[in-house]
């Protein structure tokens, strides 16, 4: 429901935005030049001038790309406008041209530049856990929401990959949305073989996000969530639904169903006092949850760190603000909180989805260093 909220508010948005900017570049004068006087000419190349480009970008990246170019150019042009004003006032004279529109698109360009290089670009963020559990040190490779097919395919996928095994982590995890509706078959073949050619002493383990079993495809989807399962699992990699393994005798996995399991597909998923019940408390514990959004149960459960996706950090200026402020939906938006004694982080994932601009965050994957008490016996 926030996500449908969301889209409408945008397209309301955007066709605001694009009323003001058809008014906004009628001012140009070469739109009078190229009209000859006709009012309704001129009024016809505005219109072209904005609605083809933004065709073009609703054909090549879906209406939500299209219209969120269309917002930020009219924010930097009222922005603009707002300045050229100023000035004006101050120099008590107003300019011979026409200098906001053009300002605001430069600005809008680079700006959206630098939001694709965040989205599509891919950097690692490290964090450093302690403990005073005797687990040793152990370091975790955290992926999320790599979407496969949107800014990357199989074989792109392959290549995070190899900078991740460079870092030699001990075990990878995949908190969820590994692929969506719109993956082929074949890339999401593709990066279950690349997570093949990890080596670490420990493995690869993945949870589910809402994306996954591809339920929001009707159908259309050439896989399901079973096939992404088998196809995994012939890869090496330990698929966990609502269970915990101890691993070395040293920490706990927990791996959750996903939230929408309950939310929107009608089912349920064990609570967290039933997935700890009969674990060790002395020993270190890990969940994997896709959605940051039951940080009460899982403080109150005692587990010492939880990681999520799903946020994609906010994407977006203002989002990330409006997100964490009134925390809508989820009980954070990205980066590392503690409660009671459980850490708690949140990635904004290795790729993007339908929107293709990060402007107030940038795709990562994370690399985890917990540092405990080493057992009795292991030093020297």
């Amino acid at each position: 429901m926030l996500w449908l909220l969301l889209l409408g508010a945008l397209f309301l948005f955007g066709i605001a935005g694009l009323v003001f900017l058809i008014r906004s570049v009628h001012r140009f004068r070469f739109i009078h030049l190229l009209a000859r006087g006709n009012r309704i000419a001129g009024w016809c190349i505005c219109a072209a001038i904005l609605l083809l480009p933004s065709a073009l970008f609703w054909v090549l990246w879906g209406y939500m790309n299209a219209v969120i170019i269309l917002l930020h150019l009219a924010l930097f042009w009222v922005l603009a406008e707002l300045i050229e004003r100023g000035i004006q006032r101050i120099r008590r004279r107003a300019f011979r041209r026409y200098y906001a529109g053009g300002i605001a698109v430069l600005i809008t360009v680079l700006y959206l530049c630098v939001g694709w290089i965040q989205a599509f670009h891919v950097w690692q963020t490290d964090y450093t856990i302690t403990t005073d559990k005797t687990v040793g040190t152990l370091r975790v490779a955290l992926l999320s929401d790599s979407h496969v097919g949107t800014t990357f395919d199989g074989a792109g996928f392959a290549e995070h990959l190899s900078r991740i095994q460079e870092q030699r982590p001990d075990i990878v995890v995949i908190v969820g949305d590994f692929v969506d509706e719109d993956t082929t078959k074949a890339d999401m073949i593709d990066a279950c073989r690349a997570l093949r050619d990890l080596s670490t002493p420990y493995g690869v383990y993945f949870v589910f996000g809402n994306h996954d079993k591809g339920n929001y495809a009707n159908g259309r989807r050439g896989f399901t969530g079973d096939d992404l399962i088998a196809e995994l699992e012939k890869n090496g990699v330990t698929v966990l639904q609502d269970e915990s393994v101890l691993i070395d005798d040293r920490f706990y996995l927990i791996g959750r169903q996903d939230a929408s399991e309950e939310s929107d597909f009608g089912g349920s998923r064990a609570d967290m006092e039933d997935l700890t019940r009969d674990l060790d408390e002395s020993r270190f514990s890990i969940v994997l949850d896709h959605q940051p959004r039951d940080y009460e149960a899982e403080a109150k459960a005692g587990v010492d760190l939880v990681l999520s996706g799903h946020t994609h950090g906010g994407q977006m200026i203002p989002l990330v603000q409006i997100v964490r402020w009134f925390r809508i939906g989820n009980d954070n938006v990205y980066g590392r909180q503690r409660r009671e004694n459980t850490d708690f982080i949140v990635t904004s994932g290795i790729s993007d989805w339908a929107i293709k601009f990060k402007t107030g965050c940038r795709s990562e994957y994370v690399i985890i260093d917990i540092i405990g008490k080493e057992a009795e016996g292991s030093a020297g």
